[in-house]
């Protein structure tokens, strides 16, 4: 079992030394979140909010540093970390974009690269993009296919229905393929990661129970799509107290990432610094790894 952090609304700085801190832990990665731009006026309905509205949980101030960026910092000052995102909205964005700046974060890291994407739910980012939204699934799904191609390196080309790139070069190239992962729970999303993913990456803590569901789910989908025997990550965050029996059932029934942060017990007002909150923050990962990472490494 992997243990990664997951850091959205940290700040830059503590996402970049917490990170750091991580890397002699024992942790296998970063957990990386993804938005454009928080809208002051906001129509579309966040696909898991629990508001009469339908508004998202978090402030309109909250920080979105992109992703890209942010784990080329961290891969500076790391040296085994992964850097997972959960989940980039790869269809807001144009294909060679995010060929480009996937690649190259790819290539900065040394390969420390894990692409979790998903469709998004924002509709005012992709007017802002200038990227439909309404066929975002469809291009998502052409878009995996299509990033493959082009980080082959040399000469490449894509020929599809919504993207079309003559032969190119785009150097520097990843000298491996850089794992993507699907987000999302619906049909779509679980198809799409059965299918066309080396993984999946759920949306948020679940209950144990429908983790393990989930996760029977995922088999049932790749048997369907004829992929069984090919390696596979699921990726998901339980909300249980730290158990190390119950993660090790979710490592038998085929689970093999799991997010935390255990640096959310320390609370910013707490602190009288912040040089001490994020001292804080570190230990409470440091309990974590000695309490709960060592045992399932």
């Amino acid at each position: 079992m992997r243990f990664h952090q997951a850091i959205t609304f940290l700040s830059v700085d503590e996402s970049i030394a917490l990170a750091a801190a991580c890397d002699d832990l024992g942790y296998a990665g970063i957990f990386l979140s993804d938005h454009l731009v928080n809208p002051r006026e906001l129509r579309s309905r966040y696909t898991y909010s629990t508001a009469p509205d339908g508004s998202p949980f978090w402030p309109k101030e909250t920080a979105w540093p992109d992703p890209m960026c942010l784990v080329s910092a961290m891969a500076a000052v790391t040296r085994t970390l992964t850097f997972t995102t959960g989940v980039y909205v790869a269809p807001v964005r144009d294909l060679i974009t995010v060929a480009k700046t996937v690649g190259t974060a790819a290539v900065i890291s040394h390969d420390r690269v894990r692409l979790g994407v998903g469709v998004g739910w924002c509709e005012e980012e992709f007017l802002l993009t200038g990227q439909d939204f309404h066929t975002r699934g469809k291009r998502l799904d052409e878009m995996v296919v299509a990033l493959r191609a082009l980080w082959q390196g040399g000469w490449v080309e894509h020929h599809g229905t919504f993207y079309d790139v003559p032969a190119c070069q785009m150097n520097p190239s990843p000298s491996r393929p850089v794992p993507i992962l699907a987000g999302g729970d619906s049909a779509p999303a679980i198809r799409r990661a059965a299918a066309l993913c080396d993984g999946w990456v759920n949306t948020g803590p679940v209950p144990p129970d429908e983790a393990l569901a989930q996760a029977a789910r995922l088999r049932e989908a790749r048997a369907a799509a004829g992929r069984a025997g090919e390696p596979f990550s699921i990726c998901l965050a339980v909300r249980a107290r730290p158990d190390v029996d119950l993660y090790r059932r979710l490592e038998e029934a085929g689970v093999t990432d799991l997010l935390c942060a255990p640096w959310m017990a320390v609370r910013a007002e707490a602190a009288s610094s912040p040089e001490a909150l994020l001292d804080a923050r570190v230990a409470a990962c440091e309990r974590f790894a000695d309490d709960v990472v060592a045992k399932l490494a």
